[in-house]
């Protein structure tokens, strides 16, 4: 009998042993798997969340609706803004001063900006001055280069543009919508307007190879030394037109309007330069321009990408934008378009050309390109 039990309680023990080892590899599954999902999803998602940015307008001498600079750098913060659920004001100065700048772009800060977005070569001083001052914010500076701001800081992002090849753009198109005898009507000849001015002689001395008449094909060529209206700029492109010029490519903010006030005595016609100018007036077929909004949307996409710093493509660095970036050209949309031959799609060939270099477009402005066709320089 005492076997019996012995035998039983033996049994009992060894059933006990088998009935608990399944237990145990459940155990050990259970201790890995949920590890691994806890210590890595939270990581991702801290590193992939957006940065808030707060961005900053500061206009120049103009305000928002200046249907230039200020306008259309605003539209592209604006929109960029509701795109991406950041926040975006503008902020005027009270005076045309570097003192008046800085005072607005510190008052910005002051009310949480941690982005600034200044447009044009005023902010030169500005820009060279303020961001050491505000290693946290970021500051970018539109139509802004190395020539206005030598030494650009890590938190300072600057674009300029190639203004050769927009004006090669427009000087083409004129030349093959049948225009013959050109002018270009410079402001001051800093570098921008000497690359437009530069740019249209050769789109033109290309359009006339093309069409076989480069003998036919002429430029007069002027800076007037100064970005507002004035009687002298009307007196000589009345006298253009007088001579027989059909269109003039302004180049240099408001000496456009004395351009127009000559257009209209004589019934000519007008480019017009930096943004879309044709609602501005009927005698203007086209415009060569920035595409300010798609650039200033370029760089605020790489500020958030990069956690709300610029990036090294960006950081202390002047970004020259071109065809390439969608960032030069002529405006396509149909209340702009004034061209009487010269098609849409055209454009859309010859722009894929410039951008594949196909057409090689010199940038210098220290030395007048070489064309087969007359340029008569006239400064």
């Amino acid at each position: 009998m005492k076997k019996i039990v012995t035998i039983l309680m033996i049994l009992g023990m060894i059933l006990s042993v088998v009935a608990c080892a399944p237990a145990a590899a459940p155990a050990a599954e259970a201790t890995e798997a949920p590890v691994a999902e806890a210590t890595e999803a939270p990581v991702v998602e801290a590193t992939e969340a957006p940065v808030a940015l707060n961005i900053a307008l500061i206009t120049d001498v103009g305000n928002i609706d200046d249907k230039s600079f200020n306008e259309f750098t605003w539209m592209g913060c604006k929109n960029w803004a509701e795109e991406n659920g950041a926040v975006a004001n503008y902020y005027r100065p009270s005076e045309d001063s570097d003192e008046a700048r800085i005072e607005t772009i510190k008052t910005a800060i002051e009310k949480g900006a941690n982005v600034i977005v200044c447009p044009g070569y005023l902010f030169g001083a500005t820009y060279q001055q303020l961001p050491q001052q505000y290693p946290e914010v970021m500051f970018l500076g539109i139509d802004l280069g190395l020539g206005d701001v030598p030494e650009p800081q890590a938190n300072t992002a600057l674009i300029t543009y190639q203004e050769e090849q927009s004006g090669f753009l427009a000087g083409y198109a004129a030349v093959m919508d049948g225009y013959t005898k050109l002018a270009f009507l410079g402001g001051i000849d800093v570098p921008a307007v000497v690359r437009y001015g530069f740019g249209f002689v050769q789109g033109a001395d290309v359009a006339a190879a093309e069409l076989g008449n480069t003998a036919d094909v002429s430029v007069k060529y002027w800076y007037s030394g100064a970005f507002w209206p004035t009687d002298e700029i009307k007196t000589k492109t009345a006298g253009w037109y007088t001579e027989g010029t059909e269109i003039i490519f302004a180049a240099g903010g408001g000496i456009l309007y004395s351009a127009i006030a000559s257009a209209d005595e004589a019934n000519g016609k007008l480019i017009g330069v930096d943004v879309d100018q044709s609602s501005v007036s009927e005698r203007i077929i086209t415009s060569a321009k920035k595409e300010l909004e798609n650039s200033v949307k370029l760089a605020l996409s790489d500020l958030q990408a990069n956690g709300g710093m610029w990036s090294a493509a960006y950081a202390g660095v002047e970004n020259k934008l071109g065809a390439t970036q969608d960032c030069v050209g002529l405006p396509t949309d149909a209340a702009a378009w004034r061209f009487s031959t010269f098609t849409v799609d055209q454009y859309n060939t010859l722009l894929e050309k410039v951008k594949s270099g196909e057409y090689a477009i010199a940038s210098a402005i220290d030395v007048q390109p070489m064309v087969s066709i007359a340029v008569d320089y006239q400064n």
